[in-house]
């Protein structure tokens, strides 16, 4: 591995990042909320550290290795999370454990907090934690790659380690034209958002960060109560459309755009991920009706939203822990599924439940028919056995991560269901779980412990797992150019 090409693409990195800093640091000149030097300080440390993998760096462009693409996608992670971090600890806020879970949560959209009160916190602090989400939502290679693209397989490389789903789906030729179509619709959903929000009545600050986490799939809020603190069906209406429009495939809507919006329901995934929503939705209805005897609108209304939310942001607008046990399960299995490849939520993603089922129906035929050839399908396309064989192994490891995590939260004294519950939330970059971490509440009393599993457990899920287990690997790391 040539590491001083991995320290130029660090540096980068870093110094986006310092750019990056500049807009909050303008929200507390202007705010004069006392956060000016917390950002400036950040900055100057965010600059050093650009300045150094720059001057240990290699200037020259090589072509990188998957070697070098996977060390720079995972180490451009952790080198974002941990400048991320800066603004919490230096301005007194959080401790240094405090500060990189909530740094780790913004940038992996997961949206868990340790803030347990947000009214006390700077606005240009809370206008932090949203750009967190944003810049992590659409992935920060990805984001890196459209403004500042680099040629042939080196970006490619780069693009595959972060890219989440079981195919990477290319809607133009050249990725750096890819991304950068990806990167506009991302900023004209924002955009968006934010217009719409206003409109529904809320402050500009408050549109501003809850516009950057909804299309981000975060869940980050600027209030204690979350989405429950506007109580309007109009607010909580629209962004429940842009939750799900966030779960979608952001290269599909590319297409329909050119194509028209009957691709949509054309395509697989895209029809699997509405079909799960509405029917989890009628569902929870059905049963707030019969257990709390909600009226059909009252039980609508927060159904809809949960269910949206669930799978993508994580924002809350009733507590649904006191929900029946019926729903709290389905609920669960939304915060595993997730939302489509291509999107900017977590979780399992759809395309793989799809393939998943498929598969089986598959075995299932070959059993009866063990002359026929049952192949898998999707989109009218078969899939390779290495595509499905991939897609078992990642569920498989999936599975193993959440029950692993729950287990040591668990051994903890975090108690059984709640810890399933943090375990399948952190891992499918949700946020809120149940019970000690449920809809009102935060992950602020955990133990250290606690917390440092779930900060491993956040950057596991939003890297699907592989990317973290092969720079685990020591191979990596060894001092060859090829792999």
């Amino acid at each position: 591995m040539n590491f001083r090409i991995v320290g130029q693409f660090l540096g980068h990195i870093a110094l986006a990042e310092t750019c990056v800093l500049a807009i909050p640091l303008v929200s507390s000149l202007i705010h004069r909320d006392g956060a000016t030097s917390a950002f400036v300080f950040s900055m100057v440390i965010c600059f050093g550290i650009s300045a150094l993998f720059f001057s240990s760096g290699e200037s020259k462009k090589e072509k990188l290795t998957i070697q070098e693409s996977i060390a720079i996608t995972g180490c451009g992670w952790l080198l974002a999370t941990a400048v991320g971090m800066i603004p919490y600890i230096s301005g007194g806020y959080l401790g240094y454990l405090d500060g990189l879970f909530e740094s780790i949560s913004g940038f992996t959209g997961t949206g868990a907090t340790v803030i347990e009160d947000l009214y006390i916190m700077p606005p240009s602090l809370l206008l932090w934690r949203s750009m967190t989400h944003w810049l992590g939502g659409l992935g920060i290679v990805v984001i890196f790659i459209a403004l500042l693209p680099e040629s042939g397989k080196t970006s490619s490389y780069m693009y595959n380690a972060e890219a989440a789903g079981p195919t990477k789906d290319r809607i133009l030729p050249r990725l750096q034209d890819m991304t950068k179509v990806l990167f506009k619709i991302y900023m004209a959903f924002t955009v968006c958002a934010f217009i719409i929000f206003l409109i529904c009545g809320m402050d500009f600050t408050g549109a501003v960060n809850h516009a950057l986490s909804t299309v981000s799939a975060g869940g980050f809020s600027t209030y204690n109560e979350s989405a429950a603190y506007f109580d309007d069906v109009y607010v909580e209406g629209w962004m429940t459309f842009f939750m799900v429009l966030a779960g979608g495939n952001f290269g599909l809507y590319y297409r329909a755009y050119h194509k028209g919006a009957a691709v949509l329901l054309k395509d697989t995934e895209f029809k699997a991920y509405l079909s799960i929503l509405v029917v989890a939705t009628i569902i929870i209805i059905g049963d707030l009706m019969v257990e709390l005897d909600s009226d059909f609108f009252t039980a609508l209304r927060y159904a809809a939203f949960q269910t949206a939310s669930i799978a993508t942001t994580g924002f809350v607008s009733a507590d649904y822990d006191r929900w029946p046990v019926l729903s709290k399960f389905v609920l669960m299995g939304l915060m595993i599924c997730g939302g489509c490849a291509g999107s900017t939520a977590a979780g399992l993603k759809i395309s793989r439940v799809v393939i998943l089922f498929r598969s089986v129906r598959s075995t299932v035929l070959h059993l009866l028919y063990p002359k026929h050839v049952v192949e898998v399908m999707m989109n009218g396309t078969t899939l390779h056995d290495s595509t499905v064989l991939r897609v078992g192994q990642y569920f498989f490891m999936y599975i193993f991560f959440i029950l692993f995590f729950a287990l040591l939260l668990a051994f903890d004294g975090v108690g059984g269901f709640d810890a399933l519950g943090i375990s399948v939330s952190t891992i499918g970059c949700i946020g809120p779980a149940f019970g000690v971490t449920g809809a009102t509440c935060t992950y602020a009393d955990l133990s250290w412990f606690s917390k440092t599993v779930i900060c491993f457990s956040m950057l596991l899920g939003r890297l699907e797992i592989f990317t973290i287990l092969v720079m685990l690997r020591p191979g990596l790391w060894k001092g060859k150019n090829t792999w």
